[in-house]
Order: C-alpha cells, then sequence, then structure tokens
C-alpha cells in the first residue's frame, strides 16, 4: 500500500497519494487502501497524544525560562506542535467519508 500513500515527516504518518480519480481504482485497490489507511487513521490519536505530551514538557520548560531569546524559541516550537496536532486532526476528520466507505 506504500504506493498508494507517502510519509509525512512533518506529520509522523503515511498520508493519502493518490494518482488517479477514486473511481478509477478496481473495487479490489480501493478496499486495500481502505483498510490501510483505517490503521493509518487509527493511529492519529496517539500520535496527536505523544504531540501534547510534547508541548507540556516545552510549557514547563517555559515557565521556568529566563532567557527571553530560548522563550521565544520554545514558543515557536509549542506553536509548531500545535499546527501540527490541528493538521492531524484535519487528516483524521476530513477522511472520515472514506472510512465509512470501507464499511459499506
Amino acid at each position: 500500500m506504500e504506493e498508494y500513500f507517502s510519509f509525512d515527516h512533518r506529520l509522523g504518518i503515511p498520508v493519502p497519494e493518490l494518482t488517479l480519480e477514486w473511481d478509477q481504482y478496481n473495487e479490489e485497490t480501493q478496499q486495500k487502501i481502505l483498510f490501510y489507511w483505517e490503521q493509518v487513521r487509527g493511529s492519529i490519536p496517539d500520535r496527536i497524544s505523544e504531540l501534547e505530551t510534547e508541548i507540556n514538557l516545552k510549557q514547563t520548560l517555559l515557565s521556568n525560562e529566563c532567557n527571553f531569546p530560548r522563550s521565544c524559541q520554545l514558543n515557536t516550537e509549542i506553536a509548531e506542535l500545535a499546527s501540527i496536532i490541528n493538521d492531524l486532526w484535519l487528516w483524521y476528520r476530513a477522511n472520515e467519508v472514506l472510512s465509512t466507505k470501507a464499511h459499506q
């Protein structure tokens, strides 16, 4: 299934990379893609939890940081992690439609 997905290093998960319109894939391929996506999609909440743990650690560091440039760096890192979480939730929700097709 790797041919239909590419690993997004920023998000930490494989994301769909389909080169054809959905209807151009035969039913067997569609089912394989959907099954694989369900596995990936199921891992998204765990990935988000990992990132939230990182944010909490960085917020603890930030609350004790006296060095202004380092505080700015921590804020930037926290914002990037929050952005990744937002994007992961978008992938999780946007593909619910595809996921429901797997169960029909």
